[in-house]
């Protein structure tokens, strides 16, 4: 299926809600102050939506765009206090309390994997004395692929362990351990969080940055817990059928490969969170009060990647060359239940946080990264 703006009407298909909805509907007002901003925002919606929003601001103020409904067929636009699934954004969660880690003597970044996690890197090629801690973190380990192929409990949901199993069982190593983004790395890091802090990955998390900082918004859900807190933003999947454009709502099921199962994302993608509370937690790493000086250098390590905008990917962090000078800091997510995100802060304070509410490709031109840029530049 292709998207399209055309006419959207609702109907349903068993027990998903496929919709047909005016694209006129929660459209902002254009901001004048922002102009260039709302001109990437609605470009980008063009092909992402059915809404789009954006966070962003500096040390001494914040602003907020919308373009697009965050429910379809009403006037209900994607606020900065909306939850909705972060996915990927997660990694840097993740990453942060391994570096904390770190800065306690408890992990040491270079040493093999198997020194903390004994057998559990192995068999189909893998071996975990061969692997660091750095290389999970930076995606350089040469693991590769999904858990495609994962046994669920009973109750639907899935064990760090097994995740980490099926991965590697059915998907060899790449034969150069370049960069290759793997979900099983993140997996692995999350059971070194929890041999090092004795609790699980999730309440770690929790208690390490999420009640710190004060994100009062962000949550690490319990596995079997769908739900999303508050007015939340809807997850969609849509395309044209016969020149009609469908949206699905699929915020709390599955559908395709998607799942909105919190432990089958785990420490790779679990997470619940906000626009504005993704932008503080991605300052306050910027400004050091997450990891030690020293710690947010080997985050900013990079290497390449071949991803247009995000060029530098270090200890879960993008690295994204600004139009207008410098570099900013932060990563992206997208959960194919229906959410595209991002989220990049700079060292002076700017920040700038994105959410659509179904899943882009990141070669859609303009992506959310030229959203983001426009934003973090304030372009006019």
């Amino acid at each position: 299926m292709t998207k399209t703006g055309a006419w959207r009407l609702g109907v349903a298909l068993g027990a998903v809600a496929v919709t047909l909805s005016t694209p006129g509907l929660a459209i902002a007002e254009q901001a004048d102050d922002h102009a260039g901003v709302q001109r990437a925002l609605e470009g980008y919606r063009s092909h992402g939506g059915p809404g789009a929003a954006v966070h962003a601001g500096d040390v001494s103020q914040g602003w907020d765009l919308h373009v697009g409904p965050k429910v379809v067929n009403t006037n209900q636009f994607i606020g900065p206090n909306d939850a909705f699934r972060a996915a990927s954004q997660t990694k840097t969660f993740t990453a942060a309390v391994v570096l904390q880690l770190v800065d306690e003597g408890k992990v040491a970044l270079d040493a093999p994997i198997e020194r903390y996690l004994p057998g559990v890197v192995a068999g189909n090629g893998y071996d975990g004395n061969r692997i660091t801690v750095r290389q999970l973190l930076q995606q350089t380990s040469g693991i590769n692929g999904a858990p495609s192929n994962a046994k669920a409990n009973a109750d639907g949901t899935y064990d760090l362990q097994e995740l980490v199993r099926a991965g590697l069982a059915g998907n060899p190593p790449k034969s150069e351990p370049a960069w290759n983004y793997s979900n099983i790395n993140y997996y692995i890091a999350g059971l070194l969080i929890e041999q090092a802090t004795g609790m699980p990955a999730r309440d770690a998390i929790t208690a390490r940055i999420i009640r710190p900082l004060g994100l009062n918004q962000t949550s690490f859900p319990a596995p079997g817990d769908k739900s999303l807190p508050g007015a939340y933003v809807h997850g969609y999947r849509g395309g044209t059928v016969g020149g009609v454009f469908l949206w699905l709502d699929t915020t709390f099921g599955e559908w395709g490969s998607g799942t909105a199962e919190p432990s089958f994302w785990s420490t790779a993608g679990g997470m619940v969170s906000t626009l504005s509370d993704l932008a503080l937690f991605d300052q306050s790493l910027v400004q050091g009060k997450v990891v030690s000086a020293a710690s947010l250098a080997e985050m900013r390590k990079t290497v390449p990647t071949s991803w247009p905008g995000t060029e530098h990917y270090g200890l879960g962090l993008w690295g994204h060359d600004l139009s207008c000078g410098g570099q900013a800091w932060g990563l992206l997510g997208d959960l194919s239940t229906g959410y595209s995100s991002a989220t990049m802060a700079t060292d002076d304070g700017r920040h700038a946080a994105i959410v659509t509410n179904t899943a882009v490709p990141n070669n859609d031109t303009p992506t959310r990264l030229d959203v983001l840029d426009a934003a973090l530049c304030d372009k006019e």
